[in-house]
């Protein structure tokens, strides 16, 4: 007798729906747990979050961007090693570079703003005479654009060999005024576009340095727009501050935002 052609089908689709469980089963158990993005995090103390207290040693700050960006996009913060004071020298001979290996996948890395004295142009232009300003501020800027350079490439290099698979992002500095705000203390509008166009140099050196290494440079300065030092909702701490002219949490927030948006970019490693 002739099996009825409903039955027939039924029985076709039944397989059919067994085999595509089967093999959606053998795939899922094959893909295995996900891979997590090892990510160590270098720097100085805007990378150590400094400004926001209370710290552990170094200045470090669970409201630095390194530990907002733990646990996104795979992140798994591993070594968090960035130091107040920090230069270009002592990242290395303090020993950051030790929490780099192979199995490093994603290194960020502030550096370059305690080499130029930065902070000595800042206080000559807020407490100081004009001719102070002028002179603190052409000094650091000659810093920036013939020593700088040369030192960035070194430590980015040193970087690319301890961590050799690894994504390297650079953060830069924001501008630390908002001169739309008009003078601040002793700082006339013209100077603190002065240390603004300084902050401007440190940006374009910081950012060229980074694509001669093949690293990823991540820009802060529009996300800090009207929110400098002297604005009516500052992000940047002011000179009374312990921690003078750092970033304070709303900072660090838009520190883990641009870092945030720039890793959903790309694809890690």
């Amino acid at each position: 007798m002739t099996r009825p052609r409903r039955t027939t089908t039924s029985a076709l689709l039944a397989v059919i729906a067994a085999l595509v469980l089967v093999g959606s089963v053998a795939t899922t158990a094959s893909a295995g747990p996900r891979h997590r993005v090892v990510y160590d995090a270098l720097g100085d103390s805007y990378a150590s979050g400094y400004g926001v207290p209370p710290y552990t040693a170094c200045g470090r700050s669970q409201s630095a961007y390194p530990v907002q960006l733990d646990g996104r996009h795979r992140v798994q913060l591993d070594d968090f090693v960035a130091c107040a004071g920090a230069t270009t020298v002592s990242l290395v001979a303090g020993g950051q570079l030790t929490a780099l290996d192979a199995d490093t996948d994603l290194v960020t890395l502030s550096i370059g703003g305690n080499d130029v004295g930065w902070s000595t142009a800042v206080v000559a232009c807020l407490g100081g005479t004009d001719a102070q300003c002028a002179g603190a501020t052409a000094l650091v800027d000659a810093r920036i654009r013939g020593e700088l350079p040369a030192l960035l490439d070194t430590v980015y290099a040193q970087v690319a060999a301890a961590a050799p698979d690894a994504r390297v992002v650079v953060t830069g500095y924001p501008r630390l005024f908002s001169a739309e705000h008009g003078a601040y203390l002793a700082a006339s509008v013209a100077e603190l576009t002065a240390l603004n166009t300084a902050a401007d140099t440190l940006a374009a050196v910081n950012s060229a340095a980074a694509d001669r290494a093949g690293f990823q440079y991540v820009d802060v300065r529009k996300r800090f727009t009207d929110h400098g030092a002297n604005a009516p909702d500052p992000w940047i701490l002011g000179p009374t501050d312990p921690a003078a002219f750092h970033p304070t949490a709303d900072g660090y927030e838009a520190y883990t935002a641009a870092v945030n948006s720039a890793l959903g970019r790309v694809r890690l490693c």
